[in-house]
């Protein structure tokens, strides 16, 4: 919520600088060098869209969408989305409630959201490429328990903060990943790069990935955000993770993911940012997707919410509470 937090300093200032530093002479902008040679994918970028991650099921085979139905379609999901047409007593959109003048419904209002609007250029009714039918493979026992994290259930009352979600206590999700999903706020990274190392700062969760360039063996140390290393493939960036410590940002994933990321600048706005995900213990086979990284002038904002904060205090406050009150 880029209107509620302080702007970063340290690494995120000398970040921007780095970023927009002069690049070597280029034959097209998706030919872009930095001044040690390698293709040059820095900046900060968006990934904001309000295209879905599967394919909606009442699209059927249908990959893309013409002009209209897209327009038609973006029209509907800004509609449905829009927390101040949420009827405040039921949680959900009610096409008969009309926004009060104050706002604030539910959790947040609409004037935090930072979504997207509209479809990516294609028009394409998925992000997921792979599977043609653009929904994801799950497993049919995964399937059944509603393809959520089973690492990460713990969203009802808890005994302890363990027992929270990785996104409750601000150490993992949302749209940071690996691997980065558009989500309703702080769509936003910034990358660097220097001759042995490339640098993702996601806006979101303070989230920062060094991916190593030497060629080096992933270790053994499992991590939150896993084990990225990364090497060039022609003017395309390729990151392998794995080593996860749990549960990921992704639905269904668990410490056996494994991640490939690529990002390929296709124009002097554009990185294009695929990823193949898989995850033998939810999935029948990987899958892939991929959206636009597209040039913003930022800045990036601190996202504020750490571990311990006073959010988990009064969850777990509140379920203490409970806890006293009869079971009906």
């Amino acid at each position: 919520m880029r209107r509620q937090v302080c702007r970063t300093v340290g690494l995120v200032g000398l970040g921007v600088m780095l970023a927009v530093g002069p690049s070597a002479a280029q034959s097209g902008s998706a030919a872009r060098r930095t001044p040690h040679g390698d293709p040059d994918i820095q900046g900060i970028f968006t990934f904001r869209t309000i295209t879905p991650l599967e394919r909606p099921e009442n699209l059927g085979d249908k990959a893309t969408l013409s002009a209209e139905e897209a327009a038609a379609f973006e029209a509907a999901e800004r509609t449905r989305l829009n927390r101040d047409l949420f009827d405040p007593e039921s949680g959900a959109p009610s096409a008969g409630y009309q926004s009060r003048a104050e706002g604030g419904v539910l959790s947040y209002n609409e004037f935090w959201y930072e979504r997207g609007i509209e479809l990516t250029s294609d028009k394409r009714t998925s992000l997921i490429t792979d599977p043609p039918n653009g929904r994801l493979p799950w497993r049919e026992q995964v399937r059944a328990a509603n393809g959520v994290n089973r690492l990460n259930l713990r969203n009802g009352f808890a005994d302890t903060y363990t027992d929270r979600s990785l996104s409750d206590r601000c150490l993992m999700g949302f749209n940071s990943g690996p691997p980065m999903s558009a989500g309703a706020y702080n769509n936003n990274v910034l990358i660097l790069q220097t001759p042995t190392q490339v640098v993702l700062v996601n806006e979101m969760v303070h989230n920062t990935r060094i991916i190593p360039l030497d060629g080096s063996d992933h270790g053994t140390v499992r991590r939150w955000a896993g084990d990225s290393r990364g090497r060039w493939e022609g003017e395309t960036l390729v990151v392998e993770t794995t080593n996860f410590l749990r549960d990921t940002a992704a639905r269904g994933s668990s410490r056996d993911s494994h991640l490939v990321e690529r990002f390929r600048r296709v124009d002097d706005d554009t990185v294009l940012y695929e990823f193949t995900f898989e995850d033998p213990n939810s999935f029948t086979e990987p899958w892939t997707a991929a959206m636009p990284l597209r040039r913003t002038d930022g800045p990036l904002f601190e996202y504020a919410c750490h571990e311990g904060n006073i959010g988990m205090h009064g969850i777990m406050a509140g379920a203490r509470k409970l806890d006293t009150q009869a079971v009906r």
